[in-house]
């Protein structure tokens, strides 16, 4: 049975949403490392449709340009979202998923295949974790409060333990961490 495996960026006051706005100045090779690794042993992308807009925008017209793009263009997306259609993805080797969500990721799950990704997504993520879907949770923790945003665990409404399987300290000061559910 294949995982699904989220990877997002947050402060240390749990904001995930838009972490465009601060996490610049603490990238580094380090994590640029760590992503690599994490994207070569993913097949399929699972994302929320915020996400699917912003990154086609950007990810899209790159082409292979870095091993990101090239992931990205390369790579099936699976996009959750109630107000798409399928005329409305454009970005090649999309599906919509839409109606019995938690049915269709199951069924992704139990394909033949390597990692589901899920970039970013906060929304999805937490969504995931609260159905028991989510496998592996990837935090890059930036050493800042952002004092406002959505926060990753917003909602999810319930006690979910976790084991720590990995974790390291970046020189930028960034905390590396992956969860896998307890159990």
């Amino acid at each position: 049975m294949r995982e699904i495996a989220a990877g997002l960026f947050m402060s240390l006051d749990g904001v995930a949403e838009r972490p465009d706005r601060w996490m610049g100045r603490y990238w580094s090779d380090e994590m640029s490392e760590g992503i690599a690794e994490s994207l070569a042993a993913s097949d399929a992308i699972l994302m929320g449709k915020d996400t699917y807009l912003a990154f086609e925008q950007m990810w899209k017209p790159q082409g292979d340009s870095n091993p990101m793009a090239a992931f990205l263009n390369g790579t099936h997306k699976y996009v959750v979202s109630s107000t798409l259609d399928e005329a409305s993805l454009t970005w090649p080797d999309t599906s919509l998923i839409t109606g019995d969500i938690a049915g269709a990721i199951t069924r992704l799950k139990e394909a033949p295949g390597k990692t589901i990704r899920v970039p970013g997504s906060p929304k999805l993520v937490s969504w995931l974790l609260a159905e028991d879907l989510l496998d592996e949770l990837a935090l890059n923790i930036m050493p800042l409060v952002a004092g406002e945003g959505a926060r990753l665990f917003d909602g999810v409404g319930k006690e979910i333990p976790l084991t720590l399987t990995k974790s390291n300290s970046l020189k930028t000061g960034v905390i590396g961490a992956v969860y896998n559910r307890a159990g």
